[in-house]
């Protein structure tokens, strides 16, 4: 899978322990910053990580800042992207499941990094499950502007 991954310096850590054991599962991760745990603005990397899954340069994005919720903000204004803070096992399949959620957003402040890799994984494996959840998120992409 084709994932676009990105952090502030709050979660400079943890994005580079999922981008490293990502690549070692096999996906394509296409790290799109920051280069170094310095102080930064979050909605300048989350931005690139939801342009990329909006146009389809990406299949799904991660983004990692402390709490996951600035992360979060900034990624929902693109256009086409469903961004879900998740911070357990149940919260990963239920954004797929019935969100279609196609980026995650994590906080390294609340989230271990052997959690972490759990909910990407479940995050990943997880397929929309479409049927009366189809209609929901079709009214989501209505509320775009």
């Amino acid at each position: 899978m084709r994932l676009a991954i990105a952090s502030d310096h709050g979660g400079f850590a943890l994005k580079g322990v999922l981008a490293a054991s990502l690549r070692a599962a096999g996906h394509d991760v296409a790290d799109h910053g920051p280069a170094a745990a310095e102080r930064c603005d979050y909605p300048d990397f989350a931005g690139p990580v939801a342009r990329a899954v909006s146009t389809g340069e990406a299949d799904r994005g991660i983004l990692v800042c402390g709490s996951g919720i600035g992360m979060s903000m900034a990624a929902n204004k693109v256009p086409g992207i469903r961004a879900a803070v998740v911070q357990d096992l149940e919260h990963a399949r239920l954004s797929r499941e019935h969100n279609n959620a196609n980026v995650l957003c994590l906080g390294e402040r609340f989230t271990a990094p052997a959690l972490a890799e759990a909910i990407v994984a479940v995050w990943l494996e997880t397929g929309f499950g479409e049927g009366r959840h189809v209609g929901r998120v079709a009214k989501i992409h209505g509320l775009e502007g």
